[in-house]
């Protein structure tokens, strides 16, 4: 029996493509999804990536929004293109299968499991929360950024540091504008950090588990980059998985302004990366 007459062609792209795809659209505009076991999930994952297992892919489709294009992939391709091929059958029309699978996504990784940081999030009730929440958030990578600006003698590492800090300062000014548009009453930066969660990093470690975790070489610039971004990953997909558990649309909606913010924030490095890479 000739089995290709019941197949549905699906599209593959490699990825350096997928990541093109996925470069210019809002982290709500696109479903990426995750076939993989949990545990090659919590081992690492993109950042906002669903998990739906390939054994229970069904269970999970009436979760999933048939408008939004959809980027599958699982380790090497083999199971994304199976899942593409059951999404197609079930009127999903515009689906990506990541040839090569996340064994060729090498980097943008999200490492730590399911719930790992959304703990801060609990008990969360209103936007004033969920932007305190991430302001503090954002204080934590400045000032893991100032701590290894004085461990490094080195001056341009040192200079390195020293601007990634004050990005986040940028960033958390873009946090307390949108919490004065929220509440309609400007606020302090005095007010948000007595507010503070003492020595938390996006993605919810502490600035010393991040430290032990990657341990950069300090004299290496694009090692110094590579840490930046795996941790602003980590604060992408952190930030979408609170904004999926909430059930305050407007808290979503401010987690998934964040989100957005930090994906242009990720590629900003990435450029800086290329930029370090061609100079050096």
């Amino acid at each position: 029996m000739n089995w290709r007459q019941f197949l549905t062609p699906v599209k593959s792209v490699d990825a350096d493509a997928a990541k093109a795809f996925l470069a210019d659209k809002k982290v709500e505009d696109v479903t990426i999804l995750d076939v993989r076991q949990p545990k090659e999930y919590e081992a690492g994952h993109i950042p906002g990536a669903v998990l739906a297992p390939l054994p229970d892919l069904t269970d999970y489709l009436p979760k999933l929004d048939k408008t939004k294009p959809v980027l599958v992939y699982c380790a090497v391709g083999g199971r994304s293109r199976v899942a593409a091929q059951l999404l197609s059958g079930q009127g999903f029309t515009n689906i990506l299968n990541m040839a090569g699978g996340f064994n060729a996504w090498t980097n943008e990784t999200a490492f730590l499991g399911e719930e790992k940081g959304l703990a801060l999030f609990d008990g969360v009730a209103s936007v004033e929360q969920a932007l305190t929440v991430a302001y503090s958030l954002e204080a934590g990578l400045k000032d893991f950024y100032d701590t290894m600006s004085a461990k490094v003698e080195n001056d341009p590492t040192k200079q390195l540091f020293q601007k990634l800090s004050q990005i986040e300062v940028k960033h958390q000014d873009r946090i307390l504008q949108q919490y004065t548009a929220v509440t309609g009453t400007p606020v302090t930066r005095e007010t948000f950090e007595t507010q503070a969660l003492p020595g938390v990093l996006e993605g919810g470690l502490t600035t010393e588990e991040y430290a032990n975790l990657l341990m950069p070489s300090y004299d290496s610039v694009v090692e110094i980059i590579e840490l930046a971004m795996s941790i602003e990953a980590q604060a992408l997909d952190l930030y979408l998985r609170a904004s999926e558990k909430a059930t305050n649309t407007e808290i979503q909606a401010a987690l998934v302004q964040i989100a957005n913010e930090e994906k242009t924030h990720l590629a900003l490095l990435g450029k800086l990366m290329e930029k370090t890479m061609t100079d050096s």
